[in-house]
């Protein structure tokens, strides 16, 4: 027997573009004084990234594959790295040869780097009411005469879709100069994908720039409302104010929701006019009435999907905003400067109201991978023993 541990050091989280390297360790667990202690014998050993696609049937219409197979059957020599897997393999690269006639003593184990550059083009990880986009690492490996073994680490994949090539101009200052820094080890800091991606990413969600709204209804306004910044990443708060008291309508409540919008493009719909999926990620609701003004706050998961666009499925983001107003004015109470007695105010029993809604669309970008991998449901680890 030989156990095959595979190992993501940095983390299971990785930005498209990026060079994600995992160890992979091969060990005879016999013990050399055991008297039933062997060799064992593997005849090669390769490894290889691929994205799987899985749809609901109910929600998408995907064009026919015809009879094509693509389980493996156990006896087979060829490796396919998405056998047994849901749905269709929609991008894969290159395997690399690991090793060949592999020999291990009892007690002896040996450990191979495994580095390739997660694919730029495809789609982010994504797990939606209607569509699923799966990242897996494949190990496949084999004994003499023998089927072939797979064990796949599984691990999530972050887009930042948009972003220019090259990231910035060359004469462009994107992060803090360093005085401590060779020039020859900073500019090779610069040449990094990652460190560049993160610099962009880190300014354009920087930026603030005060976006202020008239909330209105049909009998007249109702507040004013500031946000700070509609681009975000995961892991933000959002932040953003409400002002009452240059409104001419009574509110009494108010919720705010993040959600985001899953949407089927139309040539994939099963139906026409099919409805966009929304899903609520945080909510927050408050009694306002003779407030003159209020705030909310809310978190952006760093476990939620940047928005994104494929061929086949779009999400976006927004905040979805609930207005409870009275038709009528409502006076608020008095107290008298020098009332020394306890007031209690009793609110209406009955109040005619109007209800509406409106929604802000917002960007979410991701964030940096090695934060994304604390709250990962992957851990970047797996084994087998073949």
């Amino acid at each position: 027997m030989i156990e095959v541990v595979a190992s993501m050091a940095r983390g299971p989280v990785f930005l498209a573009g990026e060079l994600m390297e995992c160890l992979i360790t091969f060990t005879n667990p016999m013990s050399h004084l055991s008297t039933s202690a062997s060799s064992e014998m593997l005849a090669w050993a390769s490894a290889q990234i691929h994205c799987q696609f899985h749809a609901s049937e109910s929600k998408v219409a995907l064009p026919s594959q015809g009879n094509k197979q693509d389980v493996q059957a156990e006896s087979d020599t060829v490796l396919i790295p998405s056998r047994g897997e849901r749905g269709q393999c929609v991008l894969d690269t290159p395997p690399k040869i690991l090793f060949c006639d592999l020999c291990l003593d009892p007690g002896e184990s040996k450990t191979y780097s495994y580095s390739e550059v997660v694919p730029s083009d495809g789609p982010p990880s994504f797990r939606g009411q209607s569509v699923k986009y799966v990242y897996k690492l494949t190990i496949g490996c084999q004994r003499v005469n023998s089927p072939i073994k797979l064990l796949r680490v599984p691990f999530r994949v972050l887009v930042l879709q948009g972003m220019p090539e090259p990231p910035f101009p060359q004469d462009e200052e994107v992060s803090p100069l360093n005085p401590f820094l060779e020039e020859e080890e900073a500019s090779r800091r610069d040449a990094r994908p990652l460190e560049r991606a993160l610099d962009m990413l880190m300014v354009t969600t920087s930026r603030r720039c005060p976006h202020m709204f008239n909330i209105t209804n049909m009998r007249g306004k109702v507040a004013k409302f500031c946000i700070f910044k509609i681009v975000y990443r995961l892991g933000e708060d959002i932040v953003g104010t409400f002002n009452f008291s240059e409104g001419d309508i009574p509110c009494l409540q108010y919720s705010v929701s993040l959600q985001s919008e899953e949407e089927i493009q139309q040539e994939y719909q099963r139906r026409p006019g099919q409805a966009v999926s929304v899903t609520g990620h945080g909510r927050h609701m408050e009694s306002c009435l003779h407030t003159a003004s209020s705030h909310f706050s809310l978190p952006i998961p760093l476990n939620v999907t940047p928005g994104f666009s494929t061929d086949i499925v779009s999400l976006r983001w927004r905040l979805h905003f609930e207005f409870v107003t009275a038709r009528q004015p409502m006076e608020p109470p008095t107290v008298l400067q020098n009332q020394s007695e306890v007031t209690v105010w009793t609110g209406a029993e009955h109040v005619d109201v109007d209800t509406f809604s409106w929604d802000l669309p917002i960007k979410v970008l991701p964030t940096n991978p090695a934060l994304a991998s604390y709250v990962s449901q992957f851990t970047g680890t797996n084994s087998i023993n073949i």
